[in-house]
């Protein structure tokens, strides 16, 4: 590891599972001390328990649609660690491509306010629970984009929407807090993680590892240049590190570096997406 984020201090949403952990891992290895947040405290205490050097791993149990629980979970790691350098906005549900079509008006006014509420006002109350600790370190918010921010079915439309959202909340952030803080994203392309889906769609115990864990060796790749990619979640922590070290990324702001094998580069697969109806 290259060192990078020796001697910071980083607060991680949704750290217990996914690209969260894998970057609160990654973190550590390059000398950082993270605080991970997220609402199931067992499973934080085992990132911590795992951890080369528990002493620098603090866990903090906090829903990120709370914001007192947010500037709690802020105080605590500033209180541990002395201060804050690097807020990674992370905590998310995906919709499972659930379609318009397949939608009622309820589903979609409850999968609406629940999907935004966590991917969108999550971050949002992220930010403002942080910023101030930010200010004072000159330190970054990095947020967890996804391919979904720039194309379409990366998810249904509650969740292409809400990272439609995430990506101008970014830029719209980076804005407001310069120069004292700079606010970066990492959109990623898909992974094998424990991401789970909507409440209100009865979709809360689905984890995307299960789909993950029915292709078989007759699966065809995706239709993506790297189509061979890795979907390791630890294999997506690089940005993430790039962006919240001030030596390696000091003028980059407003910005998101896309990790999803290529998509953005890749040809016309198929016409529409409705050709069923």
């Amino acid at each position: 590891m290259s060192g990078w984020l020796e001697g910071y201090s980083a607060l991680i949403t949704g750290g217990g599972t996914g690209i969260g952990r894998a970057v609160a891992e990654r973190y550590l290895a390059e000398g950082a001390s993270v605080t991970v947040l997220g609402r199931d405290l067992d499973q934080l205490k085992t990132v911590a328990a795992e951890a080369p050097d528990p002493s620098r791993v603090h866990a903090v149990a906090a829903d990120v649609r709370e914001p007192e629980q947010l500037h709690a979970a802020v105080a605590e790691s500033v209180a541990h660690f002395g201060k804050l350098d690097t807020l990674v906005a992370n905590a998310g549900v995906w919709d499972y491509q659930r379609q318009l079509t397949r939608l009622s008006g309820a589903e979609v006014a409850a999968t609406f306010d629940e999907v935004f509420a966590v991917n969108v006002k999550g971050y949002f109350l992220a930010a403002e629970a942080a910023w101030r600790e930010l200010v004072k370190t000159r330190g970054s918010i990095v947020m967890t984009l996804s391919n979904a921010s720039f194309y379409v079915n990366g998810g249904g439309p509650v969740y292409t929407a809400s990272k439609h959202a995430c990506l101008g909340l970014m830029r719209e952030l980076a804005y407001e807090l310069a120069p004292k803080v700079r606010v970066n994203g990492v959109a990623c392309g898909g992974m094998n993680t424990d991401l789970r889906g909507p409440e209100s769609l009865s979709m809360g115990e689905r984890s995307i590892s299960a789909s993950f864990a029915k292709r078989g060796p007759d699966t065809p790749p995706p239709p993506l240049p790297l189509h061979d990619s890795s979907t390791d979640p630890k294999d997506f922590t690089g940005p993430y590190v790039l962006l919240a070290s001030r030596e390696q990324s000091g003028p980059i702001t407003g910005e998101a570096i896309s990790i999803d094998g290529g998509m953005g580069v890749r040809g016309f697969s198929s016409d529409a997406g409705g050709n069923h109806l």
